[in-house]
Order: structure tokens, then C-alpha cells, then sequence
């Protein structure tokens, strides 16, 4: 499956699983690693492994599984890897602190949430 249309696939399932915050970053310009980082949060552990769970059930149907999933016990952050697209769940909390969008600054992401804290 192409990633673009993974990607399209993988947020429909987030907002139909009432994900929070949904961003898309596109990374095959600045990383071999992987196409795209869809990152979203989620209010507590069971919403976080409900999206994690449909996500993957969804993409299965496609034919497609993750090489990975870390952190599903916990559920405080959950990372999905389908190698050209990397899933990353998370509590509110734990994405404010670890703050992937401005990691990876230089995309529009970080760049319309940098602009938004700086406002």
C-alpha cells in the first residue's frame, strides 16, 4: 500500500476513534527512516489502545501489519510502526513533553504550533 493513502486510511480510523490533534508529518525529505509521522493524542489508556487496536485491524484488512507496536501496556504512548509510516498515540502529557512536531521543526506542523505558543 502507498504510504500516502496508509496515512489517509490511518487518520480516518483516529477521527472516527475521537483521537485529539491529529498531525501528519511528511519526513521522506529529511529522514531514510520513514515516509510520515501521524501522531494524535487520546484521553486515557483505553481510548489510546482502541485507536491503536483499529488502526491496525484496518490496515490488516489491506494486507498490511506493523513491524512493531511499543508501549501498548502502558498506553502512555503508544508507537505503531509500518515502516513508511510510523503511528505515534499518545496521552495529552506525554506528547507535550516529548513534543515530536517541534523535534522534527521545519515542517508545517511545527511551524504552525510554534507560531501558535509564540502568539
Amino acid at each position: 500500500m502507498v504510504a500516502d493513502v496508509m496515512v489517509e486510511k490511518i487518520k480516518k480510523v483516529l477521527e472516527d476513534r475521537k483521537a485529539k490533534n491529529i498531525e501528519v508529518i511528511p519526513l521522506a525529505d529529511k529522514t531514510i527512516v520513514t515516509d510520515y509521522f501521524v501522531i494524535a493524542s487520546g484521553t486515557s489508556t483505553t481510548q489510546l489502545r482502541g485507536m491503536a487496536d483499529e488502526v491496525i485491524a484496518e490496515l490488516k484488512k489491506e494486507g498490511v501489519t506493523p513491524m512493531g507496536v511499543e508501549g501498548y501496556d502502558s498506553a502512555s504512548w503508544i508507537l505503531i510502526d509500518f515502516l513508511d509510516v510510523v503511528v505515534h498515540l499518545f496521552q495529552q502529557s506525554e506528547r507535550e513533553f516529548y513534543n515530536l512536531e517541534k523535534l522534527w521543526s521545519g515542517t508545517a506542523a511545527a511551524k504552525r504550533k510554534n507560531e501558535a505558543e509564540n502568539a
